[in-house]
Formats: C-alpha cells, sequence, structure tokens
C-alpha cells in the first residue's frame, strides 16, 4: 500500500504520465507508456520559456482530439483523449511551430488487468509467490517494452525493480529500512533474553490461545497511529507469545493485517487521516462545480475533516473487519483453510504447513536467548516503548513544523512525515535494545551487531517480495489497469446503488494495484463529483441526498482497504506475513475467505442497506449478527491448549 500522495489530482494524469516521449528545445510533451483502446489518457504539454502556443493533438488520420492555448512556461494537461485503434497512432502533438510524435505500445483495454491477475493466479496455484510476481512484472513490461521479449527481461529489472526499491518519495526505501532495522531489534531482544521474558510476564494473562488472541488483537487496535508501525510491532512482539500457545503463524498474519489498515483508517488522529481529508476536500471542490443552487453553496462551504468525521459510520468493511478479528478469537472458531491450519498447529503439528517458505526466518540461533541470559520482560518492553514514543513524538513534531503552531492535533497528524518517523523510532529501538543489553552485560559489542545483522537477514525474504510487489505496482500504472477499471465505474449507474458499485471498482482497483492509498487518490476526485452529478446537482443541502454522499466517499476508503486485504501483492499483506513469520501465500490463502464473507456482509447490508434507507447503526448490528450466525455455523472450535504460568 504505498502510501505518498500522487502528485497531482486529475484522473488520468495521475495514472499514464510518463517520462518526456519528445522534446523540443523550447517545449516539452509528455504522455503514457501505453495506449488502451478507449481508455481515456493524458497528454501534458510545457510550454516554451518566453511564449505562449497553440496546441493541437491529433490521432494519426488528422482527427483533432484536444486543442487549446498553453502559457509561457506553464504545464498544461489535455485529459480524456482516447483512441479506439492502432491505426490511430502516432498522436501528432503540435506545439506552435513544432511537432511531437506520441508512439507508444497499443493494447486492448482488458490486457491492462493480465499482469496483477497473472500473478495472483500464479501465487495461489504455486504457492510460491517471488517467481508469480516476476511473472506478473515480466508480462507488463513486454507491452511497455513494445512486445519485445528480451527488452521486456532487461526493463524488468532497470525499469521496475531498481526504480521501486529506491523511491524514496513514495516511502519504499524508507519502509525496507524500517523494516530491516525492526528486524535488528528484534534480533538484540531474543538474544539477551527479553523476548522470553515478554512471555513469562504475559503467561498469567494469555494462557490459553483464546486469550493470546485477544492480547494480540487489543494491542493491534493499541497502535493506532500508523498501519506499518502496526503491522511489525505487533507481529514481532505477539509472536513469542502465540507460538507459545500454539496459534498458527496463518492466524497471527491475520490479526495483525485485519487490525492494522482498518485501526489506522478509522482513528481521527493517524497518518491516513490528513491524506483522506486532503483528498476529500479535493473531491468536494470539484463536486461544487456539479451542484446548483443552494447546493453548490453546501457543498463548497462543507468541511473536508466534518465529511470524513461522518463518514466513519458507513466504513462497513473496517469496522465489521474489526468485530469479525474479536468473533473469531473471543469463540475461538475457524473455517476453511484458517480451521485446518488452526487444527494442525493446535495438535502439534506446526505452527506452519510443512514445506512453508516463511516471509521472516526465525530457524537461526540468533532467535535464540544466549544461554544464562535472564529473561527480564523489560529488556524487550522497553526498546518496543522507545520505538512507539519516538514515532509519535517525530509525528508530532514533524507535523507541528508543517502544519503551523495553531494548528489543532489531526492537523498536525495530517501534516507529519510517516516515513522519516518510522526510521527514527526503529533506529531509537536498535539503540536503546544495545545499550539495555551492553550495559547490563548480557550481550558483548560483537554479539550485539551479530544479532542486529541476524535480525536483518531474516527480514531479507520478505523484502525480496515487498520490492516484487512495488515493482508490479508500477507494471499496473504504466499499463493502466487503474486506469481502465475506472473506467468502468463512470457509465451511467442508478445513484442508490453508486456506494455499492464504488465499494466492488475499490476493492478491485486496490486488489490488482496491492495499494489501497493510490486506490483512494485515484477515485475520491472521481466519485464525489460523480455522485453530485447522478443526483442532479442537487438535494444535498435539505440532506436528501447527503447520506448518499457520505456512503460514496467511505466506500472508496472501505473498499480499498478490503481489496488491499484480499490482494497478495499489496505492502501491508506482506508486511503482516513477515511480522508473524507465516508464508506469505498461506497468509493470503487462510484470510481471502475471512475478507470476502466480511466484505460481502458489508455490502449487502451496508452499501446497499443504507443506500436504501437502513439507518447506518442498525445496518451494522446487523452485520455483527450476520457474521456471529455464519461463524457459528461454518465455523469450527479449535482445541485450547492450556499453559502453565511460567512454562513455554
Amino acid at each position: 500500500m504505498p502510501r505518498q500522495p500522487l502528485r497531482s489530482s486529475p484522473l488520468w494524469a495521475l495514472l499514464l504520465l510518463a517520462a518526456p516521449l519528445t522534446a523540443g528545445a523550447q517545449d516539452a510533451v509528455e504522455g503514457p507508456r501505453v495506449i488502451l483502446a478507449s481508455v481515456p489518457f493524458t497528454v501534458a504539454v510545457s510550454g516554451a520559456e518566453d511564449i505562449s502556443s497553440l496546441v493541437e493533438v491529433r490521432d494519426a488520420g488528422g482527427t483533432l482530439l484536444g486543442s487549446g492555448p498553453v502559457g509561457a512556461g506553464d504545464v498544461r494537461e489535455f485529459r480524456g483523449i482516447s483512441i479506439d485503434s492502432r491505426e490511430a497512432l502516432p498522436i501528432e502533438v503540435r506545439v506552435g511551430d513544432a511537432v511531437h510524435e506520441i508512439s507508444v505500445p497499443f493494447a486492448p483495454a482488458w490486457f491492462s488487468i493480465l499482469p496483477p491477475l497473472v500473478a495472483i493466479v500464479l501465487a495461489l496455484i504455486f504457492k510460491e509467490v517471488i517467481t508469480a510476481l516476476l511473472a506478473g512484472i515480466w508480462l507488463g513490461a513486454l507491452v511497455v517494452a513494445g512486445y519485445n521479449p528480451v527488452q521486456a527481461t532487461w526493463r524488468l529489472v532497470d525499469q521496475y525493480v531498481v526504480p521501486a526499491l529506491g523511491d524514496t518519495d513514495a516511502g519504499h526505501t524508507q519502509i525496507v529500512i524500517f523494516s530491516m532495522l525492526l528486524g535488528g531489534m528484534v534480533g538484540i531482544i531474543s538474544r539477551n533474553g527479553g523476548t522470553m521474558g515478554v512471555v513469562r510476564a504475559v503467561a498469567p494473562l494469555a494462557r490459553n490461545r483464546r486469550r493470546g488472541k485477544v492480547a494480540t488483537a487489543l494491542a493491534g487496535l493499541a497502535i493506532f497511529f500508523d498501519d506499518y508501525a502496526n503491522t511489525l510491532v505487533v507481529g514481532n512482539t505477539m509472536r513469542p507469545i502465540t507460538d507459545r500457545l500454539k496459534v498458527s503463524r496463518e492466524k497471527l498474519a491475520y490479526l495483525v493485517d485485519s487490525t492494522a489498515a482498518p485501526v489506522a483508517a478509522l482513528v481521527p488522529v493517524s497518518t491516513w487521516v490528513g491524506y483522506e481529508v486532503s483528498l476529500i476536500g479535493g473531491g468536494l471542490s470539484a463536486a461544487a462545480g456539479e451542484a446548483t443552487g443552494a447546493d453548490a453553496g453546501f457543498l463548497a462551504g462543507l468541511s473536508p475533516y466534518t465529511v470524513f468525521i461522518e463518514s466513519i459510520p458507513y466504513l462497513f468493511y473496517p469496522l465489521l473487519a474489526l468485530s469479525f478479528v474479536f468473533m473469531t478469537s473471543i469463540m475461538n472458531r475457524d473455517f476453511g483453510p484458517m480451521a485446518r491450519a488452526e487444527a494442525r498447529a493446535a495438535a502439534g503439528k506446526g505452527l506452519h504447513r510443512e514445506g512453508a517458505m516463511l516471509a521472516t526466518d526465525t530457524a537461526k540461533s540468533f532467535v535464540d536467548a544466549k544461554e544464562g541470559a535472564p529473561h527480564r520482560w523489560w529488556n524487550a518492553g522497553i526498546p518496543v516503548l522507545t520505538v512507539v514514543l519516538v514515532v509519535l513524538g517525530g509525528l508530532y513534531t514533524s507535523g507541528s513544523a508543517a502544519a503551523g503552531p495553531d494548528a489543532d492535533l489531526k492537523d498536525i497528524f495530517g501534516a507529519a512525515d510517516p516515513f522519516n518517523t518510522l526510521l527514527w523510532g526503529s533506529l531509537a529501538g536498535c539503540l536503546v535494545a544495545a545499550v539495555l543489553s551492553i550495559g547490563q552485560r548480557l550481550l558483548t559489542v560483537h554479539e550485539c551487531v551479530d544479532a542486529w545483522i541476524g535480525g536483518v537477514k531474516a527480514m531479507m525474504i520478505a523484502m525480496v517480495i515487498l520490492t516484487l510487489a512495488w515493482s508490479l505496482g508500477a507494471v499496473t500504472k504504466d499499463v493502466g489497469t487503474a486506469a481502465y477499471l475506472a473506467e468502468l465505474l463512470t457509465g451511467n449507474l442508478p445513484l442508490n446503488l453508486l456506494p455499492a458499485a464504488v465499494f466492488v471498482t475499490a476493492g478491485a482497483m486496490a486488489f490488482a494495484t496491492g495499494t489501497s492509498w493510490t486506490t483512494m487518490a485515484i477515485l475520491i476526485p472521481l466519485v464525489i463529483p460523480l455522485t453530485v452529478s447522478l443526483a442532479g446537482g442537487s438535494g444535498f443541502a435539505d440532506g436528501s441526498h447527503y447520506g448518499i454522499l457520505l456512503g460514496s466517499t467511505s466506500a472508496v476508503l472501505a473498499g480499498a482497504i478490503w481489496g488491499d486485504h484480499c490482494s497478495p501483492i499489496s505492502d501491508t499483506t506482506v508486511l503482516s506475513s513477515t511480522a508473524a513469520a507465516c508464508d506469505h501465500v498461506d497468509h493470503v490463502r487462510t484470510q481471502l475467505p475471512y475478507a470476502m464473507l466480511v466484505g460481502g456482509v458489508g455490502l449487502a447490508l451496508g452499501s446497499v442497506g443504507t443506500a436504501l434507507g437502513l439507518p447506518t447503526w442498525i445496518a451494522l448490528l446487523a452485520g455483527v449478527a450476520v457474521l456471529a450466525v455464519c461463524l457459528r455455523v461454518l465455523g469450527t472450535p479449535v482445541a485450547e491448549v492450556e499453559t502453565a504460568e511460567t512454562g513455554a
């Protein structure tokens, strides 16, 4: 879920803008890497520094596709351009007296969904995610490279993998370093006996599987300010405890994954809120132009933050997903592949399936406490608390500097730099863990370094998967996957069905691209004005259509998280597998039925129900009741494993 906001609000510019294709001395033209049949794309023209120019965009047959002036030194985007066949290429862009040609590969629109679809299907069939991701990336690169298989192979590395790993603007590099630093910290606190100390300290509170799972879910609620920090801190902290209670790694990954993004999206003070509010603000500005009379003024005067707060009751998938996490934990029931995984673990036949490729290597000696080291819980608790406090402090400090002295807390968190603060927190945790270990003479400096390196090495498989997932995300952008899916949404729809259609489209987009943040960036500026347009520009000031607006807006957020939970190429899904030391494909296979059930209930009772007049609180209560009945009927109880307070 790469979380850097895209830099331009127009839909097609966000998706298809690429490097300059042809440039003159005084002006430049930018276009897509691939053109899809009948899917709109953008041509961006940079004007000369000293003179305004008239721009004309024509296809190969001379048909005018767009025209208008571009000011001196300005950039003008010609959006909504589309062609139906390869014969329309090359696109000719005349800027004053200069002529530029856009000649890029052409593909049918449906091809854009093949790269992510191939990767997902291969991963689920063969239970091997790295090869599956490489296949998906190569297939997309094949089109970008003009259907040249040799060039596609080279582009896979130099155009996708390397830029994905080195993308600091999107926070990719920071996330890798944060994950590896946190892995190094875990290596140190494991060797100094701190991890075993936490296990023994928690033993009186989590003496059976039910309590252990509930404790994990509560820990997920506690770290509400960032989903990345939530995933890695909770997973790494609780894994030794759930291992001792014979909770399967698949179940731990589900608990971690299904609390991280839903909590961060729901809490008004988190790294998500500023991003979501900014997108809503842009959508409302565009929507005001679609409205008429008093409704135009009403929409223009709406506070984006107020809309976000009022949309929270409509976030059916995140709310029901959190409810289902506690249901499965308290009722101690599971169904489908998760039930089989839990039965295997409870029977002592393995915390993970035989032959699993764990995203984190926990088989090495560095994860075991050094012989003779005392098991003191604070040697793990203090470094973990340091990470949390430094991240929170960093968010407040960086947000205050950006938002100004008079900003309130939600604006401060919205303006904060989440990626750098995660780096500060993980580094601080490493340093504190090392100081505690050396200061108490539990480890020498050399042993600390060895334990830290061992912890970093344990993260390597996950970092490879994460980099390839980001690379596939870049491929889907270049081949226009999200553009094609978004185009399907813009047809004529009954207003009452719009929230449901938006939820499904957002879910499909996040599933195919592996990113909820980009899905939100694409759809929110589109959906809010679309809702107003379908309503005829009226009915918002008097409240008759305002609920549909809230439902459609929240459907983007909820659908994005739903698709993210289902997708094996999502970065938070990868990080959940990493934190739980679970086989990544096994995590996806076991979580998918749960996400589909919760998503289906939220869609039927929430998106459709409330659009037809059902109050939100009734929809939520009914959704919880339906999920409880489904779990009771479909689920099977898992044998409890009681443990002694001091035993492992």
